[in-house]
């Protein structure tokens, strides 16, 4: 059998993921909602 607590034991994280996770963090990349805030304002200048 799997002995989950010694398994744990010798988890140890990625350092490609850690390094993935603040890449993500720390970019300035748009989702919809700043995509929808953008639309949002051009089309209320437009009035």
């Amino acid at each position: 059998m799997i002995n989950f607590e010694e398994e744990l034991k010798k988890f140890h994280p990625s350092l490609e993921i850690e390094e993935a996770e603040d890449t993500i963090y720390n970019s300035n990349i748009s989702d919809i909602t700043d995509i929808m805030s953008e639309m949002v304002n051009e089309l209320s200048n437009k009035e």
